[in-house]
């Protein structure tokens, strides 16, 4: 295995994390509410009205903020993800990850990122089951298919 040295962003990973970490930490203590996407995206399937609001506005961020950072910053500081996938193998990964979002009781932001900073111990067997997991196929889609 070898780094690819091009796209290696140590430092852009960097100011990610300390962002959503802040994120976290800012959303949790100013609202109350864990910052997972699965929770907020749940929400709005049977919204309250007060709650829907919010839940909207942060879903439209998701959506807005990369066009945002496309007029924000230079064209060498961002790159579009390469996916060498169809679209039947997207659709059925997506919907594998949402069967597993609701079978472990939240998605990956949710156990990884808030979850663990809480100390949930349901979070921390969450995260390394779906680290492993992933692992696990990765090495079966190289190695072994």
């Amino acid at each position: 295995m070898q780094i690819d040295w091009n796209h290696f962003t140590p430092w852009m990973s960097l100011a990610g994390g300390i962002l959503l970490g802040v994120a976290s930490a800012m959303f949790i203590l100013v609202n109350g509410r864990i910052l997972g996407i699965s929770g907020i995206l749940g929400g709005l399937l049977a919204p309250k009205v007060r709650d829907a609001s919010w839940r909207i506005a942060f879903l439209l961020g998701i959506f807005v903020s990369p066009l945002a950072a496309r007029l924000l910053f230079p064209s060498d500081w961002i790159s579009v993800p390469r996916i060498d996938a169809g679209w039947g193998t997207l659709i059925a990964a997506g919907l594998m990850v949402g069967l597993g979002t609701r079978y472990g009781s939240g998605c990956t932001s949710g156990h990884g990122v808030c979850g663990l900073s809480r100390l949930s111990p349901r979070s921390l067997v969450a995260t390394l089951s779906f680290m492993a997991a992933g692992f696990a196929i990765v090495f079966v889609i190289r190695h072994v298919i």
